[in-house]
């Protein structure tokens, strides 16, 4: 033995000696009844102080894994209560702003074409109408097209045609679901413009109402190579072209359809009550519009009048039923009868609601900018008029005013005018 392992053993001698006087070893304990030997004594101690790093250093790691992970999921609690404060934030946002940033857009989008204001040739066609001079062509038909939830309405249009009919023109309102989808009645419509032209021969007009302008004008923009040589023109009276911000906040996410259940409201009454679609109102909306309008355009060629107005919102009109609509009980209902509906002051009322929440003028439904077609020939009367007066009749009318079969009259001239204009201009430019 040399005398390093002689060193080695006497330390470890020292120390189980300290031991021992600690705690004695006894050897009963020891495997076999002997102590084992110095060497075997230093062998031991050597694993063991291996085994105890090795241990000392996975409680380390150990620890510093934990330490990490506590670390992480702090961190992803903190991020976690950022982002529901974010989304809080978002849905106040959404809630104050609703359709601000909507209302309007379609002025705003470059690839829009211009449009002309033809409010005071309009106005002069309409008082040469009021001194009976009529100047629409009996070589024509004319096709009134409904909104939404004219089925129900069974005065919807009917003054308009009978004005026509006495005039010897032939006119139709069409035969549609009004609580359909947009795409649904722009095929049946396509169908009645093909019936009409198939069996007289005769170029057909178009007069749009509300939802019934936006039914018309997805028609023509969708079928318009077949429709081509069968359509004269088409003007739209308050249509909400661009999108309704009242169809937005009630489907749109954060707004009231979500406060009140206005949403779950609508869906009972148009899928259950009237058996129609929800997508009616959907795609009245401005992101259906905007996803509409991107892949579907009006023809260039196609002579288009697009028409809106302003309610009035004074207390009286509030106050009042200056204007009413008579509408039928669902089939369902025991009995049939007409319900009168107080139109007048429930739109004078939304009106005012748009004006002071959005700043916007309306006639109660649609705003004016949103009724301005991109490419249209624009009427503005200064007269006001509820989005109901085009359609039904009221004791209350002006008679030194202008009746709505009149109007309808002078914008279906309106765009008869149109028409020869961009025809003058496209045998010009042949020439």
């Amino acid at each position: 033995m040399d005398n390093t392992t002689r060193r080695l053993d006497a330390k470890v001698i020292n120390a189980l000696a300290s031991k021992e006087i600690k705690e004695p070893v006894l050897i009963n304990n020891v495997p076999g009844g002997r102590l084992p030997s110095v060497s075997g004594l230093a062998v031991e101690a050597a694993k063991a102080s291996v085994v105890h790093d090795e241990i000392t250093r996975n409680l380390e790691e150990n620890s510093s894994e934990n330490n990490t992970a506590r670390v992480q999921a702090a961190a992803q609690t903190r991020r976690g209560r950022i982002n529901v404060f974010q989304g809080l934030v978002e849905r106040v946002r959404r809630t104050v702003r609703g359709s601000s940033d909507d209302i309007g857009w379609l002025q705003s989008a470059p690839e829009m074409p211009p449009v002309e204001d033809g409010t005071d040739r309009f106005s002069n066609i309409l008082e040469i109408i009021r001194h009976d001079v009529h100047m629409l062509p009996n070589s024509m038909v004319y096709l009134l097209v409904p909104g939404l939830f004219s089925n129900h309405g069974p005065l919807y249009f009917t003054s308009t045609k009978a004005t026509f009919l006495k005039m010897g023109l032939t006119c139709h309102i069409a035969k549609i679901h009004s609580e359909a989808s947009v795409e649904k009645n722009a095929r049946e419509i396509k169908e009645h413009i093909e019936e009409f032209h198939w069996g007289s021969k005769k170029r057909v007009f178009l007069l749009g109402h509300s939802k019934g302008g936006i039914d018309a004008a997805a028609a023509l923009s969708m079928y318009w190579p077949d429709l081509r040589d069968k359509v004269a023109g088409l003007a739209l009276a308050q249509s909400p072209y661009g999108g309704s911000p009242i169809a937005s906040d009630i489907l749109r996410e954060g707004q009231i359809g979500d406060y009140f259940n206005v949403r779950k409201l609508m869906h009972i009454l148009i899928s259950k009550v009237v058996k129609g679609d929800l997508q009616a109102l959907e795609d009245l909306t401005y992101e259906k519009r905007k996803e509409f309008l991107k892949t579907h355009h009006l023809p260039k060629e196609l002579p288009v009048v697009s028409f809106h107005t302003e309610a009035k919102i004074s207390p009286a009109v509030l106050a009042t039923l200056s204007r009413v609509a008579h509408a039928e009980l669902p089939k369902f209902a025991p009995i049939s009868m007409p319900v009168v509906v107080p139109l007048g002051a429930t739109l004078a009322a939304t009106a005012q609601l748009l004006q002071t929440r959005y700043g916007e003028k309306s006639d109660g439904l649609v705003t004016c900018r949103d009724a301005e077609v991109p490419g249209s020939v624009v009427v503005r009367p200064k007269r006001k008029m509820d989005h109901a007066w085009m359609v039904y009749s009221s004791t209350k009318d002006d008679p030194l005013e202008a009746d709505a079969s009149q109007v309808c009259e002078a914008l279906l001239t309106l765009v008869m005018e149109v028409g020869l204009r961009k025809n003058h201009l496209i045998s010009v430019r042949e020439d």
